[in-house]
């Protein structure tokens, strides 16, 4: 376990920055690898880190803060060990000193505060990209493959992405290549990082003429996609790879398609059963006998029982949604009676003998109705 900061330069919590840096100095210099026996020295150089570990926090107002709140897992959390020393100013500690440099090459190469190399850029990951796809009610329905054009980032084919003219990158002339610069001031041999190619060591100095520089072309992207059966309006699909391409060897996005499913004239989606509503004339609903009903793989035949009430509904087996296990819903059909209108004064008679006709006991809802009516 990491020894508390305070506790390894021997001050406060409330010290001043002042207090801090003299404390760090009496113990550099107490600890210091060229100032013990050679049976010490190892222990010195890590007692030497250690102390320059907790004034490299302690020094600096954030990082401080940050230990304050969280201790040492809001400082590991947030910064690497490289990143810990960076901007802290030793030389104006040491600058009256008369220490030699080697000893600070040594023990801070590790972290790359001193040495020449070249650091490294990582490889960025492209951008994810997210588009809207309008589907047919069967396609959600039944699954189908569609052809999708989009806009999107390329990597330029002339430079390969580089962003120079033939994909030829240049010496950084301000580190020469070495992503690097040095800088001495006193008895400390500091280096940062080159503000020029930051860090690469090469640079652009004849872009690309078809991309101006930035590696990258715009241009409509065309891929075919597989839509599963089953989608509904909303559901997203990532399509893993195909957003814009990374940057220095970087992962491609990824592409999220967003399926709008257009309205149909007959269905509507209750999870994995599709309902329709069919209409009835009143032979079929009080004589029954056979209706035509649409479904999502054609037209069937459905029977209709004499007397069927508007609001009756009937389910079809198999004829819903697809699953991704291979099974399917039902489909639901709801019937309604249709009251025929605009009849002509012979058939408002024909239609009115065969009423009165019928008699009481036929209309069982209208005599539960009653019955309640009078008991209340």
């Amino acid at each position: 376990m990491k020894r508390d900061y305070y506790e390894i330069l021997g001050v406060p919590r409330n010290a001043s920055k002042e207090e801090i840096k003299q404390a760090y100095r009496r113990l550099a210099m107490q600890y210091h690898p060229d100032r013990v026996s050679p049976e010490k020295k190892k222990e010195a150089e890590e007692k030497f880190k250690e102390i320059s570990e907790a004034y490299a926090v302690l020094s600096d107002d954030h990082k401080r803060a940050q230990y304050d709140k969280f201790g040492h897992a809001g400082i590991d959390s947030q910064y690497t060990y490289e990143d810990l020393f960076r901007g802290v100013d030793f030389s104006s500690i040491f600058e009256d000193l008369g220490f030699g440099t080697s000893i600070f090459e040594d023990l801070f190469s590790d972290f790359g505060f001193f040495g020449t190399r070249t650091r490294t850029t990582r490889g960025k990951r492209g951008r994810d990209l997210e588009f809207r796809l309008e589907i047919d009610f069967e396609e959600a329905v039944k699954g189908t493959t569609k052809t999708v054009t989009f806009p999107s980032y390329e990597i330029c084919p002339q430079c390969s992405g580089t962003g120079a003219r033939f994909g030829k990158l240049e010496v950084c002339p301000q580190c020469g290549g070495r992503g690097t610069i040095n800088m001495h001031k006193g008895f400390f041999s500091l280096t940062t990082t080159c503000s020029r190619c930051r860090g690469t060591g090469k640079v652009i100095l004849h872009p690309c003429s078809n991309c101006a520089g930035s590696g990258r072309i715009r241009e409509q992207k065309k891929i075919e996609v597989k839509i599963p059966p089953g989608v509904d309006d909303g559901t997203v699909l990532r399509i893993a790879g195909k957003g814009e391409p990374g940057s220095n060897g970087g992962a491609p996005g990824d592409l999220y398609l967003v399926i709008t499913v257009k309205p149909h004239h007959f269905f509507q989606r209750r999870g994995k059963d599709i309902y329709c509503r069919v209409p009835l004339t009143l032979a079929e609903a009080i004589l029954g006998g056979e209706v035509e009903v649409p479904t999502i793989d054609g037209k069937v035949r459905m029977k209709v029982p004499p007397g069927t009430q508007t609001g009756k509904i009937f389910r079809l087996r198999g004829k819903g949604v697809s699953t991704s296990h291979g099974s399917r819903g039902d489909q639901l059909v709801e019937v309604f009676v249709e009251i025929p209108s605009h009849l002509s004064r012979e058939e408002k008679r024909m239609l009115e003998a065969v009423i009165k006709n019928i008699s009481d006991q036929a209309y069982s809802e209208k005599r539960k109705f009653l019955q309640e009516l009078r008991n209340l």
